[in-house]
């Protein structure tokens, strides 16, 4: 048996007397009746005793094994089965192994502590009783703050899992620069299912920060990916996209506390690295820092402004990525969906100012001055000018641009490909220093224009900030991109200004005409006035549907009072709770609508049968 696992035996022997010898042993007028033994005194003591006799039988290494002799036929054999194999990432670790041998230095009440055996060996005692140490640290910080109150927002993890033992199990091994750790969800397989498993609940956290305080940062980030196996492939048999699995573990440092110190947080580290690349997209998952960056940076914003729900419900439902959003945002009753938030993200990270709306800004104190800087475009001062960029978009990537100088009427002019869903949030900033939010309505080829009159005087600078809102699931690897073109040009004032002002005038007449038409639908549906949307519905419907025809549908169902649609959300999105309210309404009117059908159950399903209920309703 190696000496050093004989001193781990020897330590944990010691930290066991150290409970039994805290008994009263001399009595005194304290409060308390008793005076103890200090554990303190007593671990010191003890320690050393242990570090003397491994130093003596250093000296005398022959009656140090007739030692362990006696003791072997004393103890059981399984207290020093510590060494271990185990299957390792090759794409993390820093020599690009697929195993290594480890050794169990700890066990605590809820964790079994294992180091990497080559590099625990080559460290002296004194440095393996501060890494003990800190790993005593660890144990208390996940049995009374991690474990519970992750738990608590996300669900269980599998316990007691696959090894059948409710603890989990942490390995420390070399990892490349940059790695913190990470999570395998082969190791919750059988290894007749997946050979590389390691068969355990366990994570993999990088040695060089086994003595550090970011430990426990580390440590509830690859726990969330724990909870996640559990709550989605297990539980419900789906696997969660890469960038929301991230995203909720990113934000279980916000969740614990840990953020709530800027300096030297993990917060501060992701927003150092989106500023380095803000335009990063959020669902393309390439395992970088950029990476992390947008999804924490996001995150915040929406758990801060829509509830940590939005994380917890979106992880108990078989829907992933972007769908479980939509879902959960349905299901706490916002009417905003993941494409309006992710546009107004895009506004709040420019604006960051709440007198705009909540929406419009960040909650977290921590972030309340956080603002990005849009790139600079110069307009020349004098005489007319034009200015066309191309570039390329990912879908939900922010891009933000500025434009400044000119002299005279503005118009900006956006292109890209028929098919695509661009979105145009744009800003004008007066000479006083006040925004203007508008956006730019694109026709089905996705092109678009507006004009600003008196810029660079009344006007001075103008920030668009377009992102493409395409793809809403299947974001595995590399994402494709797309081209854009925008084109800003300067006339001198003219008698063509009135023409333009007038324009622009009547383009947003016509916005704002469309958004008080539905706001009015909605009021007359809530007063139980049949005024619908749509006279008839023409197609079929189904989960993940989108449009007027699904609004209509969501009318028609409320208007069937709370018993068909408690909810009575008009929100346009086919989601959980109109799938749920059809099949209620279904079978409401069985005999017209299932029972021709050979049905019993509703299916949530609109179709023929349904439609015709539906849009007779819709002509009385």
């Amino acid at each position: 048996m190696r000496r050093n696992n004989f001193y781990i035996f020897l330590r944990e022997y010691c930290e066991r007397r150290i409970a039994y010898e805290r008994k009263p042993v001399v009595q005194s007028k304290a409060r308390d009746g008793w005076k103890y033994i200090n554990p303190k005194i007593l671990r010191g003591f003890c320690e050393a005793k242990i570090y003397n006799l491994v130093k003596f039988c250093k000296d005398f290494y022959f009656i140090f094994i007739s030692v362990i002799s006696i003791s072997l036929a004393v103890l059981p054999a399984a207290v020093f089965a510590n060494d271990l194999k185990f299957n390792v990432d090759p794409d993390y670790d820093l020599s690009g192994r697929t195993d290594v041998m480890a050794t169990l230095v700890k066990t605590s009440p809820g964790i079994y502590f294992y180091i990497e055996k080559s590099w625990w060996d080559s460290r002296g005692y004194p440095k393996q009783g501060e890494i003990l140490q800190n790993l005593d640290n660890l144990s208390l910080e996940f049995d009374v703050k991690i474990y519970p109150e992750l738990t608590s927002v996300f669900g269980d993890e599998w316990r007691p899992g696959i090894d059948g033992d409710e603890r989990i199990s942490i390995l420390f091994h070399q990892m490349k620069d940059g790695a913190g750790g990470y999570f395998r969800t082969a190791d919750e397989y059988l290894r007749i299912q997946i050979p590389e498993s390691n068969e355990k609940e366990m994570v993999y956290l990088t040695i060089d920060q086994v003595d550090k305080p970011i430990l426990k940062e580390l440590l509830g980030h690859e726990f969330v990916h724990l909870i996640t196996f559990n709550q989605k492939d297990r539980a419900r048999n789906v696997s969660e996209e890469t960038w929301l699995n991230e995203a909720r573990a990113e934000y279980a440092a916000t969740i614990l506390g840990y953020d709530d110190i800027y300096q030297g947080s993990n917060l501060e580290r992701r927003v150092k690295a989106f500023l380095e690349k803000p335009n990063d997209s959020l669902t393309e998952w390439l395992g970088r820092k950029y990476d992390y960056g947008v999804v924490d940076i996001f995150t915040q914003y929406l758990a801060g402004n829509y509830g940590i729900n939005t994380l917890s419900d979106s992880l108990k439902t078989d829907m992933v990525g972007i769908s479980s959003i939509n879902w959960a945002l349905e299901k706490n009753g916002f009417k905003e969906d993941f494409q309006q938030i992710f546009t107004n993200w895009t506004v709040a990270l420019f604006l960051n100012n709440c007198s705009f709306g909540k929406e419009f800004c960040y909650l977290n104190n921590n972030l309340r001055n956080f603002r990005l800087s849009p790139d600079i475009n110069f307009l020349p001062l004098s005489a007319s000018s034009s200015l066309s960029v191309t570039d390329v978009a990912k879908n939900w990537a922010g891009s933000w641009q500025k434009f400044i100088g000119g002299n005279g009427i503005l118009k900006l002019r956006f292109e890209s490909l028929a098919g695509l869903n661009f979105k145009i949030p744009y800003l004008t900033q007066d000479d006083k220093g006040f925004f203007s939010l508008r956006y730019l309505l694109l026709d089905q080829d996705q092109k678009g224009e507006f004009y600003i009159s008196d810029f660079g005087s009344k006007n001075i600078s103008l920030i668009i900030i377009p992102s493409l809102q395409t793809k809403i699931s299947g974001f595995d690897g590399p994402d494709s991109t797309y081209p854009f073109t925008y084109t800003v040009s300067i006339k001198e004032s003219s008698s063509d200004q009135e023409d333009a002002i007038i324009k622009e005038l009547l383009a947003r007449i016509e916005f704002l005409k469309n958004e008080i038409a539905k706001i009015q639908i909605q009021i007359d549906v809530a007063l139980g006035k049949k005024n619908f949307s749509c006279a008839k519905i023409l197609n079929n419907l189904s989960f993940g549907a989108r449009g007027i025809e699904v609004s209509c549908l969501q009318e028609v169902l409320k208007s069937q009072k709370a018993e068909i649609y408690p909810e009575g959300l008009i929100t346009g999105y086919f989601g959980r709770l109109t799938q749920a309210a059809v099949a209620r309404f279904q079978e409401k009117y069985i005999s017209e609508i299932l029972t021709p059908l050979g049905l019993s159950k509703g299916t949530g399903f609109v179709g023929p049968a349904t439609k015709n209920k539906i849009n007779f309703l819709l002509a009385k």
